[in-house]
């Protein structure tokens, strides 16, 4: 049995941190992007991929560094996927076949349209309305498209990450939208916690910007429409405030047990001590007004991590940008921490970064980890006009030196996803 040094306070396996890999609009590479960060530099530019006339929204925080093969989301998404995977793997010093689970976030699969229209077009005659479908797969049956097919599988990523790293037994893809990065993590932690491995791969990856995933998000007035200057954009907490930036971005966090880490000679990069998750039945888009599915998702985080009210000495808020998200965070975080919450340092990377979406848990996981081995808490830039409804310690556009050892990171997504990470240094 595993020394009680190895063990949480529910007796079960404590899981370590002993890798991590990100990309996102500021760069390739964790030290890199960390630099970027804590210097308030914003990756948000203007849309190059694609035409962005007579849209209300032309600025993105995309990644356009990574050499793909084919312009789509599963490539690019799997090309971030893999390089993050890379670079964690080589900090944890692990090589060759990784020989646990992987559990990977990803964005809804949909091919281009660009390779809809071009199925439509060598596609039979329509023979009645509706049969749209029909002709779709008479058309592959009759020349099938590898490239096409691969683009429309949910779980062509992670079957190409298992091959690559060799992952053991099935890799879990899963979507639940803003939480996805983080759920990921979650799974991962409940995998060596159930003593079913030693270790886990978790990545999250988001290669998803689209001309349709514009719209799409535009329809629904969710993004900023505040273009020009594009890194002025995404400005949480602020009275001015109107929507997030879409971005794209990945991150990859090896996760091992306390005690397998230890006894290979890993370095521990921090300690992932809890995970909270809960569902929000309120609307299918929007969060409930009262916070209450928040509320108990953070408490539910703490409680898993045996971590009081008063020991979280930073929060890595979702902070999104949109006028109504900031403002339930807020309230949610209110009704968690009281008057403790004025003196907790709380900013959101989204401020520079975007909304990496399925990414986003993972990547904002990795900051914050990185947020207690250097002592240096990153900035909320572009705040210049404080709401005065939401009375935080915002970090505000500068960075700050301070000594963090207990982080709450919150993701609050679409479709009533909530999820929660508590994170702490390596124990003693």
């Amino acid at each position: 049995m595993a020394s009680s040094n190895f063990r949480d306070h529910l007796g079960r396996p404590i899981v370590a941190v002993t890798g991590m890999g990100i990309i996102t609009s500021l760069g390739q590479g964790l030290e890199d992007n960390w630099a970027a960060l804590t210097s308030g530099k914003s990756g948000i530019h203007k849309i190059t991929r694609f035409p962005t006339d007579n849209l209300s929204t032309r600025i993105c925080g995309t990644v356009d560094f990574i050499e793909i093969p084919k312009p789509n989301s599963v490539e690019r998404s799997f090309a971030f996927a893999r390089e993050t995977t890379i670079e964690a793997l080589a900090q944890a010093g692990l090589s060759g076949d990784f020989n646990g689970p992987l559990f990977l976030a990803a964005p809804p699969i949909e091919p281009e349209w660009s390779a809809r229209f071009e199925l439509g077009d060598r596609s039979p005659p329509a023979a009645k309305p509706g049969d749209a479908y029909d002709r779709f797969m008479a058309a592959l049956r009759e020349r099938p498209d590898p490239e096409f097919q691969e683009a429309a599988l949910f779980g062509a990523i992670s079957e190409r990450l298992a091959d690559r790293f060799g992952t053991r037994g099935l890799p879990v893809t899963l979507s639940t939208a803003c939480a996805s990065g983080a759920t990921a993590i979650q799974l991962g932690v409940e995998a060596i916690r159930q003593g079913r491995t030693d270790r886990a791969l978790t990545v999250a990856t988001d290669g998803s910007v689209s001309a349709e995933a514009l719209i799409r998000f535009s329809l629904l007035s969710a993004l900023s429409t505040q273009n020009d200057p594009p890194e002025k954009a995404s400005k949480p907490f602020s009275k001015d405030r109107d929507g997030f930036v879409i971005a794209e971005g990945a991150a990859t966090l090896v996760l091992e047990s306390l005690e397998a880490a230890v006894a290979r000679g890993a370095k521990i990069l921090g300690i992932i001590k809890g995970a909270g998750e809960k569902a929000d039945s309120f609307h299918r888009t929007r969060s409930s007004p009262d916070g209450g599915p928040a509320i108990a998702t953070i408490r539910a985080a703490l409680a898993d991590a045996g971590v009081a009210e008063g020991d979280i000495n930073y929060i890595n808020a979702h902070g999104t940008s949109t006028p109504e998200n900031d403002k339930m965070e807020y309230g949610s975080m209110l009704a968690v921490f009281g008057e403790g919450l004025k003196s907790i340092p709380v900013s959101s990377n989204k401020s520079m970064i975007g909304h990496t979406l399925t990414a986003a848990g993972a990547v904002e996981a990795v900051f914050s980890l990185q947020t207690m081995l250097t002592g240096t808490v990153p900035p909320t830039i572009n705040y210049t006009n404080p709401d005065p409804t939401i009375a935080l310690d915002v970090v505000p556009n500068v960075k700050r030196d301070a000594e963090v050892t207990a982080v709450l990171s919150n993701s609050f997504g679409f479709g009533g996803q909530n999820a929660s990470l508590v994170m702490t240094r390596e124990p003693a």
